[in-house]
């Protein structure tokens, strides 16, 4: 019989504090995230508030008798003094935002409007319409989406009304909007149009009764079984090929109005002679201790930081903690603007070649670890830094996970960046033969003879990377 018996055992664990997961999540803001989510601390610490004040009334309060929170804080620096933006700001306009209009369901609720549709019609509609995705596709259950209608606004529905309710919908634009399935979808926009020519009259047939040997581009099997000629069968295919696979899409390329924002977090000016690295804070509020706290605590606490009251000691402690955390998060603000200029700095430093015209050819091969490397932050934060941050250039705004690459070596040894390779792979099928498109297998010789070394399987990875279907699914009549 073993016997029982306790031991103690001691253990070293990491344990992130809740200052620092929420630094960690300040990091991962692209600037228009920050943005909100600066306006939110606002709105939660009335402590908080957004710095408004001119640089002449700055440099003239800093000269008067300032009342501070030393006398209870025992802090060396000012509260009001820390900002959120420690970088210089010149005059120029920082026009470099994409604006936002109407949304895709805003759209369609607009149209919904016009339809002829009872009130509790109207209703059930634009709750099916804020469960159709920005590609335009509802992709839940009718049933599922009956269950939520009951539950949310307490309204007894089925799916079987939803569906009338549905088609009504799919008679909006853009053509294929509340589509299921691509199938769906793509008969949507061809019976938004009409059936006068031969073409689309095959077309329809073909989305209808043989979509998979279709979507397979088994076209030769469909000419023959539906006995047509090869000009009239091509008609057909290009009729549906005009058509779009992500109705969705067609919304937003119908201008600026429904373009999602893109604020670059950097910006890389060009004087003609140099190129010049910043931060673009144009729309980040600078924020600061409220004075006017301040002065409370003053009047309540005295010159000796003792409440004059019994009943003010709680409302000192309630001001002295939301006064340290906003301080925290102005801090933590500024450590965030510090890590990521120190990143983008090393970055620029790396990929100065690129920089100077935006040929993709200068890109080096570049991994996280290389700029952790030169920066001495760990790969996660690096990785935070560049996960949906973009920069502002003089040949365009750009993702800064694009300037990140594999290393590749050529037969004479060189090392060159997967970008190159991505570029050939590129040129190589826009120039082939659509009617006989080049294999995996063909695209590695090709870059073999090139003299970069490279397995099929790397191939076909690029290949999807890049977005490109196998050469079956390429292959034109």
């Amino acid at each position: 019989m073993s016997a029982i018996s306790q031991k103690q055992v001691q253990k070293l664990l990491q344990k992130l504090s809740p200052q620092q997961i929420q630094m960690i999540k300040l990091l991962e803001l692209p600037t228009i995230q920050l943005e909100q989510r600066i306006k939110q601390e606002i709105e939660e610490n009335p402590v908080l508030e957004e710095e408004a004040v001119s640089q002449e009334a700055k440099e003239e309060e800093e000269q008067k008798e300032e009342v501070t929170m030393d006398d209870f804080l025992n802090d060396d620096t000012p509260s009001y003094r820390y900002h959120a933006n420690n970088f210089s700001r010149d005059d120029k306009p920082y026009n470099v935002y994409i604006t936002r209009g109407r949304s895709l369901s805003e759209s369609l609720e607009e149209q919904i409007g016009f339809r002829s549709l009872s009130p509790r019609q109207e209703g059930l509609a634009k709750y099916l319409i804020g469960s159709i995705e920005e590609d335009g596709y509802l992709r839940r259950e009718l049933s599922s989406i009956a269950d939520d209608i009951a539950f949310s606004l307490g309204v007894e529905t089925t799916g079987e009304e939803l569906e009338e309710i549905l088609k009504e919908i799919q008679q909006l634009e853009p053509a294929g909007v509340g589509a299921r399935t691509l199938q769906e979808c793509l008969l949507l926009q061809l019976g938004s149009r009409p059936l006068n020519t031969p073409a689309r009259k095959l077309a329809k047939k073909i989305l209808s009764n043989y979509f998979t040997e279709f979507s397979k581009k088994h076209y030769e099997k469909l000419r023959s079984r539906r006995g047509v000629g090869e000009d009239e069968f091509r008609d057909a295919i290009e009729e549906i090929i005009s058509l779009s696979p992500k109705p969705g899409n067609l919304h937003n390329e119908g201008g600026n109005d429904a373009l999602p924002y893109i604020i670059p977090d950097f910006i890389l000016d060009n004087s003609g002679e140099e190129l010049e690295l910043r931060l673009n804070a144009g729309t980040v509020p600078e924020v600061r201790v409220s004075r006017r706290y301040m002065e409370m605590m003053q009047e309540m606490a005295g010159s000796g930081g003792v409440a004059k009251r019994e009943e003010d000691k709680e409302t000192i402690q309630f001001v002295k903690s939301k006064i340290d955390s906003a301080k925290w998060f102005i801090s933590a603000i500024k450590q965030r603007q510090d890590t990521l200029m120190r990143t983008m700095t090393e970055i620029f430093n790396y990929q100065r070649g690129y920089f100077e015209d935006g040929d993709l050819g200068k890109l080096r091969p570049m991994i996280l670890k290389d700029i952790a490397d030169r920066t001495g932050l760990d790969v996660s934060t690096i990785s935070r830094v560049v996960n949906s941050k973009y920069i502002q250039t003089h040949f365009g705004i750009i993702p800064l996970k694009q300037l990140f690459s594999e290393a590749m070596h050529t037969d004479s040894g060189a090392e060159v960046s997967s970008y190159e390779i991505k570029n050939i792979l590129s040129e190589c099928i826009r120039d082939e033969d659509k009617r006989k498109p080049l294999t995996d297998e063909v695209l590695m010789d090709i870059l073999n003879e090139k003299g970069y070394q490279i397995a099929r399987r790397t191939v076909a990875k690029y290949r999807e990377m890049l977005g490109i279907p196998v050469a079956r699914l390429r292959k034109e009549i």
